[in-house]
């Protein structure tokens, strides 16, 4: 079809507004920050108002859109030309790469409803260690993974959405996959259907908000792996194995420290598919919590496998508020992932 509406802008509004939210999803897994993918969004729709009368039917208006998103992202990557960086080894450990402009994505974005579409996030290609990973990707390389594993399109409809040839395609998807098994977690080389937390993963959630609203490093050190990672972007901090992990959360709550003295509240939530916790801090002589840092975990065999701290700038989009009142209502919210 072509459009009909080559005039009327609420009608190509509420033609492309059920595809907003994916293609957002797809802005952020090209490039790994939800503020980008917000902005990228915004770009593509007035890209394709701005092309309307480009459109001739010979795709569906969502693959026009995800080519329009796809170029759109590209271009800003070719502008920024950014690169994980790597860290230096320390005492023989492997720390992961900074991701400096890497952030979460709420879950209750990602409730697509029964559209058919709620399948470009149904298999564990939201996560943060997926997210990480493509990021070693160039800009193409990651296009190409996305279109081609995540969405399932064929060589042939990727090529046609990239202005490339079939082998083209073909060559810089083998090249991607060989690179995503280097930075994958083994446990993560294998995708997954997504599913509910389990009862005792619940558990353990609600004994690290015990663990974290007592400041009671000793208990949370009970809660995790012998492996586990934690990482904060933007800052490049990094932390590797129990002891690791355990030493920096006494240093954070422990005398001394500006984290310390006050009283601290938590939220349950969720990021990427993932479990989250959002911290809110009273500090001595304040009436109010206020936002201190969003931790999205990875639980694996009834232990926190990894942790990344993120800065309370997204809260907004969370669905939670700047400061919360001390005498305010419970500090609850479930997400709808879990």
């Amino acid at each position: 079809m072509t459009f009909v509406m080559a005039d009327d802008e609420d009608a190509f509004g509420r033609l492309v507004e059920r595809h907003q939210r994916e293609i957002q999803v797809h802005c952020y897994r090209m490039l790994g920050s939800f503020e980008e993918a917000q902005d990228l969004t915004q770009e593509t729709f007035l890209r394709a108002w701005r092309a309307r009368e480009t459109f001739r039917g010979q795709s569906t208006v969502r693959a026009w859109l995800y080519r329009i998103a796809t170029n759109a992202c590209l271009d800003f990557l070719d502008r920024q030309r950014r690169r994980p960086v790597a860290r230096d080894r320390v005492e023989g450990q492997e720390p992961p790469a900074e991701i400096a402009w890497l952030q979460p994505y709420p879950d209750h974005l990602l409730a697509f409803g029964e559209e058919p579409e709620a399948a470009v996030i149904g298999r564990e290609t939201i996560e943060l260690a997926f997210l990480a990973a493509i990021q070693h990707l160039s800009p193409r390389q990651r296009a190409v993974l996305i279109l081609r594993d995540v969405l399932g399109w064929s060589a042939k409809e990727t090529a046609a959405q990239l202005d490339s040839s079939v082998e083209s395609v073909k060559s810089a998807l083998k090249r991607a996959r060989s690179i995503l098994r280097d930075q994958l977690p083994r446990q993560r080389l294998g995708w997954s259907p997504s599913r509910a937390l389990t009862v005792s993963e619940r558990e353990l959630l609600q004994r690290l908000m015990d663990a974290h609203d007592r400041t009671d490093a000793a208990a949370f050190a009970t809660l995790l792996s012998d492996d586990v990672r934690m990482t904060m972007p933007p800052l490049p901090y990094w932390f590797v194995g129990r002891d690791a992990v355990a030493a920096f959360a006494a240093q954070a709550f422990g005398p001394g420290s500006p984290l310390s003295g006050g009283q601290w509240r938590g939220v349950i939530t969720g990021a990427n598919l993932q479990p989250a916790l959002a911290g809110y801090l009273r500090r001595l002589g304040e009436r109010e919590y206020r936002a201190q840092a969003l931790n999205v975990l990875r639980i694996e065999h009834g232990r926190i496998a990894e942790i990344t701290v993120f800065e309370p700038r997204l809260f907004a989009a969370f669905g939670l508020p700047p400061v919360w009142p001390a005498d305010g209502a419970p500090f609850s919210k479930p997400s709808p992932s879990q």
